[in-house]
């Protein structure tokens, strides 16, 4: 078995000298060659032991995610929070089952932290062959559920950051249920990447029972607080909304999608692609009503650019494009919301 080692060494070393020396120029060998010098310097700057461990962690982990996440982003998924003390039976843990289901007849798939309570239960609606599970290694037990454990979908993560990425990278709505710290961590995370658009816009349901205050209290908190005192402006609020049922919350993210589909930044164009054809007179609303997240020209038709022909599959959308400021996506979340409702009328 040993003589095998001075091979794989010699192999790897011929890979990244290739890697290093090749004259490509398309993105990919870019990208190879940032990795493998990166790690190079990591050995001529002399870091610590400890950064050296994490940077390695970090690295290990997000590899064997991508990994398995990859033959799913053609999918789209919905993450799933709330509380892992939430009792089997108990009226959250069948709003979270019943979710899970409604989400996999819609065609979606489901992300859970891989643990009981409610995600023990979305991963139950979905079924464990319909669901990802993305576990915390903490210091006390929080083994994954059974439901999950052994498949090929279920990665554990030592640090929150890297498993939070996942979240929310491989999503493309959310389900927040009552929860603790962590669930309100998740929340609060998910609702800044819109805010600030390091994330897409995409859907965020707070699921609350009929009767139940959690979310009615905690929105009461963010418009008297947040709001009142001017740390959030009002069309924030438009990232999320509370919904009472699972047919509610499922129909809430259904709509989301049901005219937009996705968008792209493209230099300084913001492409929007969609699921059908607005008419003009619905471009000139989007035009007068939208104006002030438009930097330069306005909002028109335009085919696929040369920067989206490495998504094949979304070339027979059509879709409108226009010079996007960059300032305020709880605009950008509002014009979206515009997008769908003017794509009921038409």
């Amino acid at each position: 078995m040993n003589e095998t080692r001075p091979n794989i060494a010699a192999d790897l070393l011929k890979e990244a000298d290739e890697i290093l020396t090749a004259g490509g120029k398309d993105l990919r060998s870019i990208l190879h060659r940032e990795i493998v010098t990166k790690a190079l310097k990591c050995r001529r700057n002399d870091l610590d032991i400890l950064d050296l461990k994490i940077y390695n962690r970090v690295a290990a982990e997000f590899y064997y995610a991508a990994q398995v996440f990859k033959p799913y982003r053609n999918v789209r998924k919905v993450s799933i929070f709330g509380s892992s003390r939430v009792q089997a039976g108990t009226p959250y843990y069948e709003m979270a089952k019943n979710l899970g289901r409604l989400m996999k007849e819609q065609g979606y798939m489901v992300i859970t932290g891989a643990a009981e309570g409610i995600m023990r239960a979305g991963i139950e609606g979905s079924g464990p062959e319909n669901s990802f599970g993305v576990n915390i290694l903490l210091p006390g037990e929080n083994k994954p559920a059974d439901i999950i454990r052994g498949d090929p979908k279920l990665m554990q993560f030592k640090y929150f950051f890297t498993r939070k990425l996942f979240f929310v990278m491989e999503a493309d709505a959310f389900a927040l249920f009552p929860g603790g710290f962590g669930t309100h961590d998740e929340g609060f995370e998910i609702l800044t990447l819109l805010q600030t658009g390091k994330a897409p816009p995409m859907p965020v349901v707070l699921m609350e029972l009929p009767g139940d205050d959690y979310w009615q209290t905690w929105d009461e908190f963010v418009r008297k607080q947040l709001l009142a005192k001017d740390f959030i402006r009002p069309e924030d609020l438009s990232f999320y909304r509370i919904a009472r049922s699972p047919e509610e919350g499922a129909a809430l993210i259904k709509d989301y999608y049901s005219t937009y589909h996705s968008s792209r930044q493209v230099q300084d164009k913001l492409v929007i692609r969609l699921e059908k054809e607005l008419p003009e007179d619905a471009i000139s609303q989007l035009n007068a009503s939208f104006r002030y997240i438009i930097k330069s020209g306005g909002i028109a038709r335009t085919s696929p650019l040369t920067s989206e022909e490495d998504e094949p599959g979304l070339l027979i959308k059509p879709r409108i494009t226009f010079t996007y400021d960059k300032k305020n996506a709880g605009r950008l979340n509002q014009m979206i919301l515009m997008i769908n409702r003017l794509g009921h009328s038409a």
